[in-house]
């Protein structure tokens, strides 16, 4: 029996046994938004399981097993054979399976299949993240091999796919397969075009050897690859299978792991390419071109999966506060305290609200709404991913020291919160982008201001904030110096007009008044006290 000094009082009972979609006002209320209503009891059913297993016990040790036993590399057999594989915990495909019969990989496949793939997301990223990213490769790569209608026909049904199949084994032979992706090189980062991996032509025109090394590669052990390689014609794409047809293994040489920050379940590897056989994607000299559509929707993926990440650690934040008890009172009664978490709650309902907002746009076929992305999704990126790891580590310290210690969850979640502004472009390069879009695609920055403009006269500083950007707009005179405040700016301005459009009026007033009105701090926790701060916390409150 343990001794009266170690009776535990003051503590919350873990965050678990809970629907987290039923319990995220804000999700549920985007699918209701965006989604068809003869769709909604499906749907509302299917996130409602998801939700479920999300919060359970069970999932949520998973998602702890598969961070902390990490992918294991093995080059060689026994014997001395090259095998190259990737040995991954058991929970890491507990995980992965879950996810991919969730439908995170379907979304091509199923009415109204980016918002809903949106929303599990969204709530699967909170129990792994690691297991995202090949989620998230496998759904991008659909758009890119649809330029080649034969290989569409092949490969797309098998990546739509509601069945993990994690045998190496021809993707003919499997009832699903899953994608990673290789554009990375160590002397060209971001800059893809300096790549000086080699595809020398076979006779038959269509398929190729490549010769070169790729020094971030995604999910090594997935189906399939798409890669960027020089051709004779130029910058090319490429599909490279990890097994051949005759059940041979390419040519797939893996020559180390990278030991992360976080994302500590997934693997992201090194790999050389020697003769590595390959087929075509798009026309030679076309290969930007052809895997940007992959591009944008991993971009959309690196929204989601930072919406998902701040939701979880508000929700742990406020739970915790919720429970504990300091100075005569609960935590989150007490005034300084609910200023924080109403912050923490207002960034994170922003990052979710737009995030649905976009993955609706990619279930609509309208030309608007294509434009939109193509500027609203760089800004997106750009601003989201950046407030994630300033909110992480914030709502952690809403814990105090119990936040610093690996059992609450908190250092796992700070730790992954950098990850989706580094991948799929940097800061700057989404920057960039954002410009390229303003100076050369003039329909998309008429799709963003339609998309603003439906709010216009409804909040005060709104408008203010619109007339700035519009002043900012009318002079790109030396833009690149400042791309990084003018996007910060886009997204501002399209997350408040969705909120004063959509979320209730204390939420809508909390952020217009601290993100664009000028009446909050440089850090969380400085909102105006005249605000409805008690109903901001109550609406992202995990569970009554």
């Amino acid at each position: 029996m343990a001794g009266t000094t170690h009776t535990v009082t003051n503590q919350p009972p873990p965050l678990t046994g809970y629907d987290v979609y039923g319990a995220d006002r804000v999700l549920k209320e985007a699918v209701e938004r965006h989604l068809d209503p003869a769709l909604l009891d499906e749907v509302h059913g299917e996130l409602a399981a998801l939700g479920q297993a999300c919060g359970s016990a069970q999932v949520q040790e998973w998602g702890r097993q598969a961070n902390e036993n990490p992918p294991r590399l093995r080059t060689h057999d026994r014997y001395g054979h090259r095998v190259d594989e990737v040995e991954f915990h058991p929970a890491w495909h507990r995980v992965l399976g879950k996810g991919v019969s969730a439908g995170l990989t379907a979304a091509w496949a199923r009415p109204g299949g980016h918002v809903r793939r949106a929303a599990a997301f969204v709530l699967w990223t909170q129990v792994d993240a690691g297991n995202c990213c090949p989620l998230s490769m496998t759904h991008a790569a659909v758009p890119a091999l649809r330029t080649d209608p034969d290989l569409a026909a092949e490969w797309e049904p098998r990546l739509t796919s509601m069945v993990y199949d994690r045998e190496l084994r021809p993707a003919h032979l499997k009832a699903g397969a899953l994608f990673g992706m290789g554009m990375t090189e160590k002397q060209g980062g971001s800059d893809v075009r300096a790549n000086t991996t080699s595809a020398r032509p076979l006779p038959d025109g269509e398929t190729y050897e490549l010769t070169g090394h790729k020094w971030f590669c995604s999910a090594p052990m997935s189906d399939g690859f798409l890669v960027l390689a020089q051709a004779p014609g130029g910058l090319t794409c490429f599909l490279v299978p990890r097994v051949l047809e005759d059940g041979t293994r390419n040519t797939f040489l893996l020559q180390r792991l990278k030991d992360k920050l976080g994302n500590r379940s997934n693997a992201s590897a090194e790999v050389e390419f020697d003769r590595t056989w390959a087929r075509r994607v798009g026309d030679e000299g076309r290969g930007v071109r052809t895997i940007i559509e992959m591009v944008a929707a991993t971009r959309l993926d690196c929204v989601l999966g930072s919406a998902g990440l701040m939701r979880q650690a508000v929700a742990q934040a406020i739970h915790h506060c919720t429970h504990r008890e300091a100075f005569g009172g609960k935590l989150v009664d007490k005034p300084l305290m609910r200023n924080v978490l109403a912050d923490l709650a207002l960034e994170s309902e922003a990052a979710t609200t737009l995030a649905l907002r976009l993955a609706a746009a990619y279930d609509n076929d309208d030309e608007q709404e294509r434009a939109l992305l193509r500027i609203a999704v760089p800004a997106a990126k750009y601003w989201i991913t950046k407030r994630c790891t300033p909110l992480t580590v914030e709502a952690a310290e809403c814990l105090g020291g119990n936040g610093y210690v690996e059992e609450s969850g908190m250092p796992r979640l700070v730790r992954e919160s950098p990850l989706n502004s580094v991948w799929e472009g940097a800061g700057n390069i989404q920057a960039l982008d954002v410009l390229r879009v303003l100076q050369r695609e003039p329909q998309a920055l008429n799709a963003y201001l339609l998309e603003i403009g439906r709010t216009r006269g409804a909040d005060h500083r709104l408008d203010a904030a619109t007339k700035s950007l519009f002043t900012e707009l009318a002079d790109l005179e030396g833009v690149e110096g400042r791309a990084r405040h003018l996007t910060e700016r886009l997204a501002l301005v399209l997350q408040g007009s969705l909120l004063v459009r959509h979320a209730p009026a204390e939420v809508a007033d909390a952020f217009c008044a601290s993100r664009l009105g000028g009446d909050g701090g440089a850090a969380f926790g400085t909102l105006p006290t005249t605000l409805d701060l008690a109903s901001v916390v109550d609406r992202a409150r995990p569970v009554e």
